[in-house]
Parts: C-alpha cells; sequence; structure tokens
C-alpha cells in the first residue's frame, strides 16, 4: 500500500512538473506574439501619425489656394490647437473621475469578507 501511495505521489508531481513546463513553454510563445503584435501596433501608429501631418499639409496647401500661405498654417494650427486643447480638458475630467487609483470596492469587499471570517472564528 505504501509503494502504490508512492509511486502515486511521484507520479503526481511528475505530472504537476510537465503542466508546469508546458505552461511555461505556452506563454513564452504567447509572449512573442504579443511583442510581434505591439510592435505592428506600434508601426501602424507611426505611419498613422505620417499620415495625419500629410493630411495637416494638404490641408494647409488648400487654403492657401484661396489665402496666403501663412495665414493657412495659421488657421489650421489655430483649429488643431483647440482640438487639443478640447482632448485635454475631456482628459483631464476623466482622469478626475477615476480618482484615486484603487480598487474601492474591491478593498470593501475583502474588508467585509475579513470581518465576517473574523466573526465566525469566534464562534
Amino acid at each position: 500500500m505504501s509503494e502504490l501511495v508512492q509511486r502515486a505521489s511521484r507520479q503526481l508531481t511528475e505530472l504537476v512538473r510537465t503542466e508546469m513546463r508546458l505552461a511555461q513553454a505556452e506563454m513564452k510563445e504567447k509572449g512573442k506574439r504579443y511583442g510581434k503584435g505591439g510592435g505592428l501596433f506600434g508601426g501602424a501608429g507611426l505611419v498613422g501619425l505620417l499620415m495625419l501631418q500629410a493630411l495637416v499639409a494638404t490641408v494647409i496647401a488648400a487654403l492657401a489656394l484661396v489665402l496666403p500661405v501663412c495665414a493657412a498654417a495659421l488657421i489650421v494650427t489655430a483649429v488643431l490647437g483647440v482640438i487639443a486643447a478640447a482632448m485635454a480638458m475631456s482628459g483631464k475630467k476623466q482622469i478626475a473621475q477615476a480618482a484615486p487609483p484603487t480598487p474601492e470596492q474591491t478593498v470593501e469587499n475583502v474588508k467585509a469578507d475579513v470581518a465576517e471570517i473574523k466573526e465566525s472564528a469566534h464562534r
């Protein structure tokens, strides 16, 4: 009987180690894919930024057909400044609503759980 228990224990230990190696290999492969995907997203963001810069230059050039180039550039810059300010104010408002950066509801739930455990331990 003790030999069976030892054999089962060894087999269980070996099974857990094998599963851990498999999980490690799987996570390593997924990490590589996440890295490649992140790099491609970064490249797409850079190309998108260049595209927006070209679009701004195109808008300035189009306005320059009816206005002096300096006026066209100034108008486009002012419009972009207003958009940036509106986005910054909206972002600030969102961050203010998210503060403080702690999971308040989870903390309260954990405190309630601990209190419940303490209470049931005293019974």
